[in-house]
């Protein structure tokens, strides 16, 4: 739910600017001529998120989901059953890096709706019953004994392209939108340039920050550096090697990804988190994917990636 939100307008630009809150992040738009509806319109689409795939809502339909009896089908709402085909299509190509059925994993590391913890939680194995299936044919989903669906490694992204495509459909066809640092630009500025956006680099890395012009594109980058916890001298990361059902190790800060759709960017973004920076790069050079891995102080960057600096 957003908790606030203003308009201003910028007459020397001929840009409107909206902000809020929604997702426990912050929102942002930019956009040239909107109607008066658009601050409604914009949050409306945001709240539908919150309402059907937030796991810290007790009655959001993922959370009821998750309390539902194991191994039983379920019917959810189209926008909740597109982003759980999303995910499950990425979790294959990706040979399991992306995992929706995390959810128990992320409860018991502190970084779900249950709060903070003190300190790690004892080793689980990988289990094939943590799984999340999706029939087509019916749009409904189930979850194994193991499973509990989690999108919070691609929600986000989609939350932007739903409010985008809002925004497109009410005539809105220049402007940048952003939430929690997943952003999609559409159309130009009416001073004629792109929508220049800056990647933002880990801290720790003195490596400068790539500017990326956003015209009907999106961007999404997954940081280590942004949450995570610190127990017995060691930190943990929060994000998971579906693998060992732990928190990665693999030296990667930052991965960023470049796509149309900002929910594959995002998607993709936590896979390509979790391979590591070598292998990171080899699947996303095979799936076409324009992607920055910041390792250290080293980037990796796909064939795609540089094919944009031409």
């Amino acid at each position: 739910m957003t908790l606030a939100a203003f308009a201003a307008c910028d007459a020397r630009a001929g840009i409107e600017r909206f902000v809020g809150e929604s997702m426990g992040t912050s929102w942002s738009l930019q956009a040239v001529a909107p109607p008066a509806s658009t601050l409604h319109g914009v949050e409306a689409a945001l709240a539908l998120v919150v309402e059907q795939m937030s796991q810290w809502e007790a009655e959001s339909d993922l959370s009821r989901f998750n309390r539902a009896r194991a191994g039983v089908w379920r019917e959810v709402p189209d926008e909740l059953a597109h982003v759980v085909k999303a995910a499950l299509r990425i979790a294959r190509a990706s040979g399991g890096a992306f995992d929706a059925g995390l959810g128990r994993l992320t409860e018991a590391w502190g970084f779900g709706s249950a709060g903070a913890v003190d300190s790690a939680p004892p080793p689980t194995s990988a289990s094939a019953a943590r799984t999340i299936d999706f029939d087509r044919a019916t749009r409904r989903i189930r979850r194994g004994e193991g499973a509990a669906l989690d999108l919070s490694g691609i929600a986000k992204g989609y939350a932007v392209d739903l409010a985008a495509d809002w925004l497109l459909d009410v005539g809105v066809r220049h402007f940048l939108l952003e939430l929690g640092g997943e952003l999609r630009g559409e159309g130009i500025r009416p001073d004629g340039q792109p929508w220049w956006v800056d990647v933002e680099m880990p801290p720790t890395a003195s490596l400068a920050p790539w500017r990326i012009a956003l015209h009907d594109l999106s961007v999404a980058t997954s940081g280590n550096y942004r949450r995570g916890f610190s127990a017995g001298g060691q930190h943990y990361s929060h994000s998971f090697d579906p693998a060992t059902g732990r928190p990665i190790v693999n030296g990667v800060a930052s991965v960023t990804v470049l796509h149309r759709s900002c929910m594959i960017a995002d998607g993709w973004a936590t896979a390509l988190t979790v391979l590591g920076p070598e292998a990171a790069i080899a699947l996303a050079d095979k799936q076409e994917l324009a992607a920055c891995v910041v390792a250290g102080d080293r980037e990796y960057v796909s064939r795609a990636w540089r094919a944009m600096l031409d």
